[in-house]
């Protein structure tokens, strides 16, 4: 049992820090700062480690993205929320495709909406009030590059059995 621990814990923090150096890549699209890397590992955690996992790389990465200046404070709910729902999908289906659509609706659509009040908080009233109306998309353009990649990963894995995950 401590051997696991010891080995999901080590997995953690790999894929905490490769989303945040994976976070040196990323595209401005109207006015955010698309990371799709940070979504990839979302999918990854919540795969191989489960939906808490994947909730705690997403927000201690965000984290250090914020303490390293390589993110604003939007990256936690353009993290966490697709992380979580990932792992949650993961864990009832089995199923890729249905956890990278868990991933693109918990970051593209519950991440962007709680964008607002942080932008509004952080950012002031008018960075607030441009936030409800555009980081819908351009967080689902970030979510859905780093979800692709990493469910063709995950897929190609597992049918070359490098991987078992039993999926359906």
């Amino acid at each position: 049992m401590k051997d696991n621990s010891v080995k999901k814990l080590t997995l953690a923090g790999i894929l905490s820090a490769f989303a945040v150096i994976g976070s040196l890549i990323s595209f401005p699209i109207f006015g955010s700062k698309c990371a799709p890397v940070q979504h990839f590992v979302n999918i990854i955690a919540a795969v191989f480690l489960g939906p808490w996992y994947a909730l705690g790389i997403a927000f201690v990465s965000s984290l250090l993205r914020n303490l390293l200046s390589l993110g604003t404070v939007l990256a936690f709910p353009g993290s966490i929320f697709g992380a979580f729902i990932a792992g949650l999908v993961f864990k009832k289906t089995k199923n890729i495709i249905l956890t990278c659509f868990g991933e693109s609706f918990g970051t593209g659509i519950i991440g962007a909406l709680f964008a607002y009040p942080l932008a509004r908080l952080f950012f002031g009233k008018m960075a607030g009030d441009i936030a409800f109306y555009s980081y819908i998309i351009p967080f689902l353009i970030s979510t859905i590059v780093g979800s692709v990649i990493a469910g063709v990963i995950i897929l190609g894995l597992e049918k070359s059995k490098i991987v078992n995950l039993h999926l359906e």
